[in-house]
């Protein structure tokens, strides 16, 4: 009798969470969808307001589903057993789903509400996925894709892509487009591939939709090469279409998709189809990445638990303190061997810093929710997440439990961390710097300007600029990744310094002016910035405006007047002329 009790109230439950998931979906589909009518009608601010509706929708999604699951339960619901139960009733309802994988992750959201984080197993979650959700896509459907086989003329061919594709919007100029396509694949693709009547493109009929442009995304197939590439289609003024660049680099592909990237929205029922062709296109990224990039980062986060398993199951190293100057909010620590850092916040802050936990958290929920302008790094934040403790090297292990007690405890032969984020790994600045040769440093001080620049433009002032705070990539491009003291730019109140009316005032140790909580003298930058004589000319050459406070202000102006500024994922020389 209690066993058929259990049966009967798994099945119950298992049908609410896929009635809620089938919500969610739906909901982000109306989102995800919306965006070319976004585009049509150049609502940028729109566009933004959907990204940040479309993340948060996902947790009120999943408190109302606990909410219905907790109506119809008793206290069985908070016996882990029972969700034994209950995931196997769900396996069989979303089995033939084209997104169970997404459909799975969002069961264990339901279950970690109940519990916390704790008591994960497998038997009670999908810890692994319980088939691939990859094996139906071998070989990629034929169906979502446009053909075009190179045994016609190239104009045509290139004049047919364009046409395929509906944004709701005439060209500028059409065939001045054509041209300036056809230009870069005569220099760009192998004469091999070119005149190969067997060579033939491929793009994805769904639009990549973000900011202000209609990303296109296909490859060149040949029986020797295949080649990834992007068309950004972007608008005049007049609103009218034109294609902004042709690019076939990888790494510049690899950029368009970086982590440092707001996600794209790309109308699909099938996620893991879409996911599996950025794949094939890019090897070298991870799943957790490709499908944070397309807009579903819990499942992004599923993904890294497992391939983060499976990283330490085939390594044998030791999580260490990480490298750097130590942050006064964070403690950092990373696993040589593994592209991540993993972030503590500590429970005492290092003087002068005055700030609570919870407005370190906001920082970082309002990074994850705001266009990342590709120079800050996403994150992904963990509770109660469990290491081996083996695997912690001593040092570490007493830094944990000097800085964060209230965070960190030792069960037995686990490490348990209560709270914690998790960031893509890159070189400190300040460290990349002491290392680079005169060419990388140049180029690393213009990133970094060009980084601040991009920031605020994107309304983010970093706060505190120092090079410690700021990492570079393997594409060696210059990120920001220290959040605790950034704001709004159209909060912050940029001010020149008053001029010394008087010999004491000229002389006085500290400012005789009046400095409120919010005020910024973008002239101090230049003190606490350029003490290296070299990166000083550089600097001053290239990015100078950033010491005015007359520049910051104009950017304000811009911001509050409702303009959406241009921060494009690829170099201005990869641009067509217009």
């Amino acid at each position: 009798m209690q066993e058929n009790s259990n049966a009967i109230l798994a099945a119950r439950v298992a049908q609410i969470i896929l009635e809620g998931f089938q919500d969610y979906f739906e909901e982000f589909h109306r989102i995800t969808s919306g965006a070319r009518q976004r585009f049509i009608s150049s609502n940028w601010k729109a566009c933004q307001q959907a990204s940040k509706d479309r993340l948060n929708m996902y947790l009120d999604k999943i408190l109302t589903v606990k909410a219905s699951v907790t109506q119809v339960s008793d206290e069985r619901i908070m016996q882990p057993a029972f969700w034994s139960e209950a995931k196997k009733e769900y396996s069989s309802l979303i089995r033939n789903l084209s997104n169970f994988e997404i459909a799975e992750t969002f069961f264990n959201s339901i279950y970690c509400k109940f519990f916390d984080h704790e008591h994960i197993s497998n038997e009670y979650i999908f810890v692994y996925p319980s088939a691939d959700q990859f094996s139906r896509t071998i070989g990629l459907d034929t169906n979502s894709f446009n053909y075009y086989h190179s045994n016609g003329n190239l104009r045509d061919i290139l004049n047919n892509m364009l046409d395929d594709v509906d944004l709701g919007l005439p060209y500028e100029n059409k065939n001045r487009d054509i041209e300036s396509m056809r230009n870069v694949i005569l220099k760009e693709l192998p004469t091999d591939i070119i005149r190969n009547k067997d060579a033939y493109a491929i793009i994805h009929k769904s639009v990549f939709y973000r900011s202000k442009a209609a990303y296109l995304i296909g490859k060149v197939i040949s029986e020797e090469l295949s080649v990834p590439f992007v068309l950004p289609i972007l608008q005049s003024e007049n609103r009218e279409l034109y294609v902004d660049a042709l690019i076939f680099d990888p790494d510049e592909l690899s950029i368009i998709f970086s982590f440092t990237r707001a996600y794209f929205k790309v109308d699909t029922p099938n996620p893991s189809e879409v996911v599996r062709f950025l794949k094939d296109l890019m090897p070298w990224k991870n799943y957790s990445e490709l499908y944070n990039s397309i807009g579903f980062n819990r499942h992004g986060k599923t993904e890294f638990n497992r391939e983060f398993i499976t990283h330490l199951k085939n390594s044998e190293d030791k999580f260490i303190i990480a490298p750097g100057i130590k942050g006064m909010v964070m403690s950092v620590f990373t696993l040589p061997s593994y592209e991540r850092v993993f972030k503590i916040i500590k429970d005492r802050f290092t003087p002068p810093k005055e700030m609570t936990k919870q407005v370190v958290k906001e920082k970082y929920m309002l990074v994850s929710r705001h266009d990342r302008a590709g120079r800050m790094a996403d994150t992904q934040e963990f509770s109660n997440a469990l290491f081996p403790r083996n695997r912690f090297s001593d040092d570490l292990i007493d830094e944990l439990l000097s800085v964060a007690p209230s965070t960190v405890e030792i069960r037995g032969d686990k490490v348990l961390i209560k709270h914690l984020y998790v960031e893509r790994r890159m070189t400190p600045l300040n460290i990349y710097l002491d290392n680079a040769t005169e060419k990388e440093a140049t180029q690393a001080i213009l990133g970094y300007g060009n980084a601040i620049k991009q920031l605020a433009a994107a309304n983010i002032f970093p706060g505190d600029m120092l090079f410690k705070n700021f990492g570079v990539t393997r594409h060696d491009r210059v990120v920001f990744y220290d959040y605790d003291e950034i704001c709004p730019l159209t909060e912050c109140n940029f001010r020149k310094i008053p001029e010394p009316k008087t010999p004491e005032q000229e002389m006085a140790a500290e400012p005789w002016y009046s400095v409120a909580p919010n005020d910024v003298f973008p002239e101090e930058f230049r003190t606490f910035l350029l003490g290296n004589p070299v990166v000083r000319k550089i600097f001053d050459e290239h990015h100078s405006e950033i010491f005015e406070a007359e520049y910051w202000q104009g950017l304000q102006q811009a911001l509050l007047e409702g303009k959406v500024m241009d921060v494009l994922p690829y170099p201005q020389e990869h641009r067509f002329k217009r």
